[in-house]
């Protein structure tokens, strides 16, 4: 049985620490799971190019892995380079609509690993619109697969603390 640690930091939403951002940036980059907040709910990160890691999302949350995650950028650019083949309308929606909670639903480059896109030819990608997020992935620098931090059935949740009771840690 792998060894579970948790940390819980306490960040200023508005302005958060940037030695805590790079500290769990590691965190993802090395394999491992963040909670972290976005404008709608809180998110369970892992970095979204690493299968293994994105397996222990499913494994984390009881989803069934047929079942895709999105993928989090912090710029066009990122979302670019998971989707090379953006069509044209793509564009457009994300200068009116990013950062923000707009989902594109777009062919995927074959560098993301089937267990984000439960084996699909398309991969979802959306920028939020939340200063932690954007920091977190920015400092990552790489994109962040996070569907809600939650059991698989149970309410989204809207609090660090509905994460940890749900979650257990």
């Amino acid at each position: 049985m792998e060894s579970i640690q948790t940390r819980i930091w306490q960040l200023n939403p508005e302005s958060p620490d940037p030695e805590i951002i790079s500290r769990a940036a590691e965190i993802i980059k090395n394999g491992g799971l963040v909670a972290f907040p976005t404008e709608t709910v809180y998110g369970l990160g892992a970095n979204g190019l690493d299968g293994e890691a994105v397996a222990g999302i499913y494994r984390a949350k009881g989803r069934p892995s047929d079942n895709p995650l999105i993928l989090h950028v912090a710029d066009q650019e990122m979302a670019k380079q998971l989707s090379p083949n953006l069509p044209p309308e793509a564009l457009p929606l994300m200068e009116q609509f990013w950062p923000g909670p707009l989902t594109l639903v777009v062919p995927k480059s074959k560098e993301i690993p089937q267990q984000v896109t439960g084996g699909l030819a398309t991969v979802a990608i959306r920028m939020p619109d939340h200063p932690v997020a954007l920091a977190l992935i920015k400092a990552a620098g790489l994109p962040i697969a996070a569907p809600s931090a939650n059991r698989s059935g149970r309410p989204s949740p809207t609090t660090a603390a509905h994460v940890q009771a749900d979650l257990e840690g």
